[in-house]
């Protein structure tokens, strides 16, 4: 990636040095190559810190939220699969489309660092990456991993490397990895007994921390003031006091971004415990591809979702019978 990121970095220069735009949101390097992250950069001497590599798998599109002003404009750095996100907060008039210049660059799939870590590797060095497998080098000596055995959850099933909204693009549209099926886990879940998902959930949930890593990544999630902050909601809540607590914050956010969900991975990426929240989120996706036709949040700006469109022939609840299908 080192080639493709030169060119970035020469393009932020350009755009930055000509005044087209106020700033930069890219990723920044961090004391490892592992651990880069999101960051502004307005200024051409801070351009050095500027990076993209194996392990820059955070979807940007949710930093221009309240960073976007009259006067300002910013270039954003742009994955294939973050684009959606991006158009989706277009639609929702979180962003103004005119205060934003969108680089789409290329990828082939971005690394789960944790999954590297469990399975023994430690005193990371150095990483490069193939198609279909990945070096490590590190102090103890090198090692060779499968790709597909230590890519980020969301890059896994991957959409494909079309960006559906950009102002320019850096780089080839590289090879992604073919995706698994997205709603494998899903189906399992639904197969379980009501017990053992209550089981399941309650097991993961527990783990909760309460650190608002998922809410605050996620591009769906814009309110100025969420629900659980505001004291005269009745819900306010700081911590998991119950098993209550815990579970109603993770639903009732899943029922908020429902239908406005990308699936773009943000929550599971950054959740500490990891959680594997997304299955919320890809249940409501599953479900609304088989009662309204397939549907893809963020595919094309402004455009309508199924839940908020009324048609003649919308599924109703009293249709649905005792075994789950429709009558």
């Amino acid at each position: 990636m080192q080639g493709l990121e030169k060119k970035i970095k020469d393009r932020a220069s350009e755009l930055l040095q000509s005044g087209a735009v106020d700033g930069i949101i890219g990723w920044e390097k961090g004391q490892f190559e592992y651990d880069p992250t999101p960051a502004v950069f307005t200024k051409e001497t801070g351009l050095d810190n500027l990076c993209y590599n194996n392990f820059c798998g955070a979807n940007l599109s949710k930093y221009l939220v309240g960073k976007i002003t009259s006067d300002k404009k910013f270039a954003v750095l742009l994955k294939p699969c973050d684009t959606y996100s991006m158009n989706q907060l277009i639609t929702e008039h979180r962003v103004n489309r005119s205060n934003i210049y969108i680089i789409g660059i290329g990828c082939n799939g971005h690394l789960n660092v944790e999954k590297i870590k469990a399975q023994g590797i430690s005193g990371i060095t150095a990483v490069s990456a193939s198609d279909d497998h990945v070096n490590i080098s590190t102090i103890y000596g090198d090692s060779k991993l499968a790709k597909k055995e230590i890519l980020l959850g969301k890059c896994e099933v991957c959409r494909g490397n079309v960006h559906v909204i950009f102002d320019e693009l850096i780089g080839e549209e590289l090879q992604t990895p073919k995706p698994d099926d997205r709603f494998e886990m899903v189906a399992k879940l639904e197969a379980m007994t009501a017990e053992e998902r209550f089981k399941f959930w309650q097991g993961e949930l527990s783990r909760c921390i309460r650190c608002n890593a998922c809410r605050n990544a996620c591009p769906a999630c814009t309110c100025r003031v969420c629900v659980f902050d505001n004291g005269r909601s009745g819900i306010e809540a700081k911590a998991n006091a119950s098993e209550f607590e815990e579970q109603m914050f993770h639903i009732i956010r899943a029922f908020h971004v429902a239908a406005r969900c990308t699936d773009c991975g943000e929550c599971s990426r950054v959740c500490p415990e990891n959680i594997p929240l997304h299955l919320l989120n890809r249940k409501y996706v599953k479900d609304i591809n088989e009662f309204y036709g397939d549907y893809q949040a963020g595919d094309i700006a402004e455009q309508r979702n199924p839940l908020v469109n009324f048609g003649d022939d919308d599924i109703e609840p009293t249709t649905v019978s005792d075994k789950g299908g429709q009558k």
